[in-house]
């Protein structure tokens, strides 16, 4: 979840891509933000545009949008945050565990979140002018999610002072170091379910083809891909 006037983020690791625990995961994250709810804007997978999300917003007053079919930047405030909140952090690597979940919601849910937050500066767009087939843009002064709150007229001050407190009591090297620890265990979590493998976290994914070569008059041959 990215919040869009202030750029706060929230994650949640969830199993699956089934309804009902994309559900309790939203539900986590909005008891979660310091501020209001008043849109939701999520893409369109099927975790998100059914009856459960939809019902929901109804009864808590909320409104509801949806992206358009194929257009990718209708999100692309919580789409960029995939990239500089997630990959960048726990890479590449099939996580499919109950401990490796674990793991990255405790991340989620503490460091990793108030780290983003509380210390980490985000551009944001003040204008944007096309002229003669290209497109000049204009960013504002890089701030934390927190400044941005904390500077907003629309924020009640209780909130702001509850914010100030917690920013008072965090020490952002001992975050990084919390963070470091916990993705260094996730990393040991996933050596020990591919059976000692060495992981490469931040190379993504892909089908692997092993080939077997042989060389033949000084020249290489391949003799089999599998």
């Amino acid at each position: 979840m990215t919040e869009v006037a202030f750029g706060w983020w929230e994650g949640e690791a969830v199993s699956g891509k089934g309804q009902e625990v994309s559900f309790d995961a939203l539900k986590r994250i909005r008891q979660r933000s310091p501020f209001h709810w008043i849109h939701i804007h999520p893409d369109n997978d099927k975790s998100f545009i059914n009856w459960h999300l939809f019902r929901y917003c109804r009864k808590e007053d909320l409104e509801f949008s949806r992206s358009r079919p194929y257009k990718k930047n209708d999100n692309s405030f919580v789409e960029q945050k995939n990239s500089t909140h997630l990959r960048g952090v726990i890479g590449h690597l099939r996580y499919d565990t109950e401990k490796e979940l674990a793991i990255i919601n405790s991340l989620y849910r503490n460091e990793l979140r108030l780290y983003k937050n509380f210390f980490q500066p985000v551009m944001k767009l003040k204008e944007k002018i096309r002229d003669k087939g290209k497109v000049y843009r204009k960013y504002d002064i890089p701030k934390t999610p927190y400044q941005r709150i904390i500077e907003s007229r629309k924020i009640p001050k209780e909130i702001k002072e509850e914010l100030r407190e917690l920013y008072q009591s965090l020490n952002p090297a001992e975050l990084k170091r919390k963070i470091d620890e916990k993705i260094q265990q996730l990393f040991k979590t996933y050596e020990e379910k591919e059976n000692g493998g060495e992981p490469n976290p931040f190379k993504k994914q892909t089908p692997q083809l092993e080939a077997k070569s042989y060389i033949s008059n000084g020249r290489m041959t391949p003799s089999s891909v599998t």
